[in-house]
């Protein structure tokens, strides 16, 4: 695999552990993101997942999680198809829909998806009342990758205003203000 793959598959296991551990009475909680649920954090994981396997196997993916849907069982089988898809040498050549275009596999998983799932898992684990610890590497090299994009980030869609840094605030912290967060 990648050093892309292997950062994604790391931070998706992470948020796997969220997704496990979130009682059957919190997927209605409300989450950062204005209007969302724990379960709306969960179905656009998943959405975004099945995007990806789709768009390197050529098929239309399935999106949202139907009612009645388990998301836990959703987000595995989400989480299944893009291992799978990854694990296969040849989709790692390929290129995939980005938000600025086409991009490569390993950059759209490496950036992308990784800071998606990175900053989605402590959405839902503040929704939950889950472990909000994020991996502090992970969290330095999406920050990184994040701060020259900026101005084109504050969009509808992308990410909301900066919140402004508490005094003192770990680097964690720091993150989550910047991407419209209120640790």
């Amino acid at each position: 695999m990648s050093e892309a793959v292997d950062r994604y598959t790391h931070l998706a296991d992470e948020f796997a552990k969220r997704v496990e551990a979130t009682p059957d009475d919190r997927w209605d909680a409300p989450s950062p993101n204005p209007g969302w649920t724990a379960r709306d954090v969960v179905a656009h994981i998943v959405d975004s997942q099945r995007r990806l396997v789709g768009a390197l196997d050529g098929t239309e993916p399935e999106t949202g999680i139907a009612a009645g849907v388990d998301p836990k069982a959703a987000w595995r089988e989400s989480y299944a198809a893009v291992r799978e898809a990854l694990a296969q040498p040849a989709n790692l050549e390929k290129q995939v829909p980005g938000p600025m275009g086409p991009m490569p596999v390993d950059m759209a998983v490496g950036r992308i998806a990784s800071t998606d799932v990175l900053i989605h898992t402590w959405d839902l684990a503040r929704a939950t009342g889950g472990d909000e610890q994020l991996d502090a590497d992970a969290v330095a090299h999406a920050y990184e990758g994040l701060k020259p994009l900026d101005a084109m980030i504050r969009r509808p869609g992308l990410f909301g205003d900066k919140v402004d840094v508490p005094e003192g605030a770990d680097l964690q912290t720091e993150f989550l203000c910047f991407v419209g967060r209120k640790p």
